[in-house]
């Protein structure tokens, strides 16, 4: 797992005050953590457990 350290545009805090992290923080980790982020740039989906082709 790597250590990214957040720069502006990689997340916003939304209304419940949780660090939501964008795409742009995705790609550049670069890989899927299959936690059925917000922002995933990878086309995976929690509730099916699978990948959906964008």
């Amino acid at each position: 797992m790597l250590n990214i350290p957040p720069e502006e545009g990689d997340f916003y805090t939304n209304e419940q005050g949780y660090r939501v992290f964008t795409e742009q923080y995705h790609l550049k980790r670069g890989y899927c953590c299959k936690s059925g982020c917000k922002h995933c740039p990878y086309g995976y989906d929690k509730k099916t457990d699978s990948f959906i082709n964008k």
